[in-house]
């Protein structure tokens, strides 16, 4: 993408919004306080929430609090109160919890840390200036990039064989209604084959036919993880084809596993820059979530049919 057709009407958000980090939330039996940022319209009341679960990338700040943002504040400005973890697999939390019960990944911990929020929202809202009164409560989404898109599909219903006991386990949250996986891992087992396979082994026993919780699997058709396995960009989009109905998969053309940037504005690990893609994908999964919290709101359909028109369609979308 040429930086003449980047514009600041696609960098910048359409409305205001304000962020506020961190809000410091205590938990019981967690190693380190949990840490979030709050990003919000400057104005509105009835306000949805989107949790926000970071991926597990190499940096050391996008996986945290301190990441996100190009689609943070997109959201934020579409009307969304977005909640954001620092979960304990991030790096800014450094060494001391290397060898913490759960490390690396943490996916126990960072499934709870949503429920965490959720117990807690009532003193997020009143401690971030200018939110009280503001958020609906019963109106609350998760989405999640890569990892966090796995930790999402889990809180909506996903269950996952533990590989060190053989437990099948269910994290799903009834609080949240609706949900966005963002280039999520998908099926494990023998097509799990790369040089990373081993050391995930979490993934091998996710159970996406128990993921029935509305929600909305994007994936990049140039998202070939071949570190996990060698299927190629199709392995992305799983969540959709082997969970049950109602479901919707937006495929990107040309997006890598970074979307276009959504973890950070011109970071060094997205291998796919390109800011108009980011806004497409804001502007789409807002309008997917609010026709899934508003009856009788069409922008979702309406977006899916913009999408076959126009020079540039930017993907393609279906539903179940």
């Amino acid at each position: 993408m040429s930086a003449s057709t980047v514009t600041t009407e696609t960098l910048c958000p359409p409305a205001p919004v304000l962020s506020y980090s961190p809000v410091v939330l205590r938990v019981s039996g967690r190693p380190v306080d949990l840490q979030v940022r709050v990003t919000a319209p400057v104005s509105g009341t009835g306000l949805p929430v989107i949790l926000l679960s970071h991926g597990h990338g190499g940096s050391n700040f996008l996986s945290s609090l301190y990441g996100y943002a190009p689609i943070a504040n997109l959201w934020a400005a579409a009307g969304f109160v977005v909640i954001q973890p620092t979960h304990l697999s991030s790096r800014t939390l450094g060494d001391r919890l290397a060898d913490a019960p759960g490390a690396p990944f943490f996916w126990r911990s960072r499934a709870r840390d949503m429920t965490h929020i959720l117990d807690r929202l009532d003193t997020i809202e009143d401690t971030v200036p200018r939110l009280a009164g503001r958020i609906d409560h019963d109106k609350i989404a998760v989405a999640g990039h890569s990892l966090g898109g796995w930790t999402a599909g889990l809180l909506l219903g996903a269950r996952i064989t533990d590989p060190d006991t053989g437990e099948v386990v269910n994290l799903i949250e009834p609080r949240i209604k609706a949900g966005v996986l963002l280039a999520a891992p998908g099926r494990g087992g023998d097509i799990l084959n790369g040089f990373m396979a081993e050391r995930v082994s979490i993934l091998h026993g996710t159970d996406f036919s128990t993921m029935t919780t509305p929600a909305l699997v994007v994936a990049g058709d140039k998202d070939d993880s071949r570190h996990f396995t060698d299927i190629g960009p199709d392995w992305h989009a799983d969540p959709y084809h082997l969970s049950p109905a109602p479901k919707s998969l937006l495929t990107l053309f040309d997006a890598e596993h970074g979307l276009g940037g959504i973890a950070g504005y011109d970071a060094d690990e997205t291998t796919d820059e390109n800011p108009e893609r980011v806004a497409a994908l804001a502007r789409l999964t807002s309008a997917y979530l609010h026709s899934r919290f508003q009856p009788g709101n069409h922008d979702w359909q309406t977006e899916c049919e913009a999408l076959t028109t126009g020079p540039r369609p930017v993907g393609r979308a279906e539903s179940k």
